[in-house]
């Protein structure tokens, strides 16, 4: 019998396809040395019990208890960590204001490392315990505490993806918080990215850097593509911000006569590797371009909410099957859950078609056939994510990393009311969408290793 590092046992559930969620009712997890599922085992397979048997009393063999679940880590696409110290403040003012009053000068801050060490060893602990395995983030102009951000996700084990952010237009960005000019702002960018790609080699979960343009209006031209040929020089990941607001959207028409996913592809920064947070205002052309070039949306459904100007219909650009996937936006969106993000998700998309405004007829109010389900908000959290990475992460199949977080529904303290022992496991796992808090995330696991426990 193969020798694995480690077996779990319980129920699980996993994305079979965005709309489908499939139950994997006791089921073994079988973890190779790498901290990837060899095999996935289920109760009527013969070598089930002998498997069972041959691994129980080990201290590899990992049995679930009564009212414990696994579910895939989250991988979240957008997260600003530097902003984790402003969460919770200024949602009720414009975008571009709240950038310029409270944004950047925090993050100007982060040229002390003593204060990024603080912030950014706190909001990596805190993504973890909410369930988080894999973060794609965005630091700040800094290149050494952008280092350390990545340093920290390393020794944290957490999948970081992580981006020097770059902004030189002086016209859109303060004296006290820029790139120093552009030929700086790429140098600083390439000796990231190389630093980064070294420090990788120590990891077995994997950190990476990320070309990241903040968004058009902080960038100049040359500045725009320079990044894009650096990230096909050292083929990296590249992450910005795509037709977010009514202020952004236009600023980036009239700059160049085109929307930003057509302005950003001339730039060469829209290819397989790409993620673009937001992009609430991508028409048909925009979302075939998407689709054409293997680009993804990071989809922020609670900053939405505070700074989008509209509602993004997702369900619309999943049939045209443009990869997406869920992002909590720190700080624009307050909440370092993609839980809560889930759940916005399904709302929003509901608001989106059944329409807001009272004072209309019903048949003009809404949007039809724009609503997604819980079932498809988990796919974004899950194995969208992963999909837009490009990684195999985010569902429990054979081949993938065993990222998981281990969800206690019998917690005395946060108890969900599940009363039938023979309740549908289907309706276990949508009270657990909707109803789970931090501390129900007893463990969670990255690459087969425990990041996090409670």
């Amino acid at each position: 019998m193969m020798k694995y590092a480690r077996i779990f046992q319980g129920t699980a559930f996993t994305s079979k396809s965005p709309k489908e969620v499939a139950v994997l009712k006791d089921h073994l997890f079988c973890i190779n040395e790498n901290g990837i599922i060899e095999r996935v085992v289920g109760p009527e397979e013969a070598d089930y019990q002998p498997l069972v048997e041959a691994y129980q009393g080990g201290g590899n063999f990992h049995r679930l208890a009564e009212g414990q679940y696994i579910l895939p880590g989250f991988v979240d696409l957008h997260v600003h960590a530097p902003q984790w110290a402003q969460s919770g403040t200024a949602l009720d003012i414009p975008l571009y204001d709240w950038l310029n009053t409270y944004t950047f000068p925090i993050e100007s801050k982060f040229s002390d490392l003593d204060f990024a060490q603080k912030v950014y060893q706190d909001v990596v602990s805190t993504l973890l315990a909410n369930g988080t395995t894999t973060a794609l983030y965005f630091a700040t102009v800094h290149k050494q505490a952008s280092y350390l951000l990545a340093q920290i996700c390393a020794e944290s084990g957490q999948r970081g993806l992580v981006g020097k952010v770059v902004m030189d237009n002086p016209e859109q960005t303060p004296d006290y918080y820029r790139d120093a000019d552009t030929p700086t702002a790429l140098a600083d960018t390439e000796e990231f990215i190389l630093a980064v790609k070294e420090l990788s080699k120590t990891t077995k979960h994997g950190v990476y850097p990320v070309v990241t343009p903040r968004f058009i209006p902080s960038c100049t031209d040359e500045t725009l593509k320079g990044l894009g040929e650096l990230a096909a020089k050292h083929d990296t990941y590249i992450q910005s911000h795509c037709s977010e607001s009514d202020w952004a959207h236009e600023y980036v028409q009239e700059r160049f006569g085109k929307n930003d996913a057509f302005a950003l592809h001339d730039f060469g920064l829209l290819r397989d590797k790409s993620v673009m947070a937001h992009c609430n205002f991508l028409n048909e052309q925009d979302a075939a371009l998407f689709a054409e070039t293997g680009t993804a949306i990071a989809h922020c459904p609670i900053s939405n909410a505070y700074f989008a100007n509209s509602v993004i219909p997702i369900a619309r650009f999943l049939e045209k099957r443009v990869e997406i996937g869920l992002g909590s936006d720190i700080s624009g969106g307050f909440s370092p859950s993609l839980f809560d993000n889930v759940r916005q998700a399904v709302m929003s998309s509901r608001m989106l078609e059944d329409g807001v405004n009272p004072d209309l007829p019903a048949e003009d109010r809404g949007v039809p056939n724009s609503r997604i389900t819980v079932n498809e908000a988990f796919y974004l959290a899950t194995a969208g994510g992963g999909d837009s990475l490009s990684l195999p992460i985010g569902r429990l199949e054979k081949n993938h990393a065993w990222d998981v977080q281990i969800i206690d529904t019998a917690l005395s303290t946060a108890k969900l009311p599940l009363y039938d022992d023979h309740e549908d496991l289907l309706d276990v796992f949508q009270k657990m969408m909707y109803l789970v808090r931090p501390e129900n995330i007893r463990e969670v696991w990255v690459q087969g290793e425990k990041v996090h426990a409670r």
